[in-house]
């Protein structure tokens, strides 16, 4: 699935992806400043939660609560090698079967389930964004 939108309407393609996904592990792919943050706060404003997000680069990651759930968010940027990952306990997280959404998820792909959601950013404008939504 791909959507395109302007960053007026982030709400609406959020709302979209959610719709369209059937696992709750969900790799954020695109480059420095392309929206993946951004993308996640929408998207967790979509689940409703009440918190406003933030990028946890220096924390690797942050927890949101839900109603009924709980949404792990994860910036890898930093880290150093997959070792980092695991002594931060990432698979009990990927593995509780709350939402995991997943920033920089090549830093750590030998990690990562096996059944998730691949969602690329690409920067049409400094307005508009595409976003490519695929299961594996």
């Amino acid at each position: 699935m791909t959507i395109q939108y302007s960053l007026d309407k982030i709400e609406e393609a959020a709302q979209k992806l959610i719709a369209s996904c059937n696992t709750k592990i969900l790799l954020f792919q695109g480059p420095m400043g392309s929206g993946k943050t951004t993308l996640i706060a929408a998207i967790l404003k979509v689940l409703g939660c009440d918190s406003k997000a933030s990028s946890p680069s220096f924390s690797i990651v942050n927890e949101y609560p839900l109603e009924d759930d709980i949404v792990y968010h994860f910036d890898f940027y930093r880290i150093k090698n997959q070792r980092e990952a695991l002594d931060i306990g990432v698979e009990e997280y990927f593995f509780s079967g709350h939402w995991n959404l997943i920033e920089w998820p090549e830093k750590i792909e030998n990690l990562v389930p096996k059944h998730r959601t691949l969602v690329r950013l690409c920067v049409l404008s400094n307005n508009t964004r595409t976003l490519e939504c695929t299961e594996i």
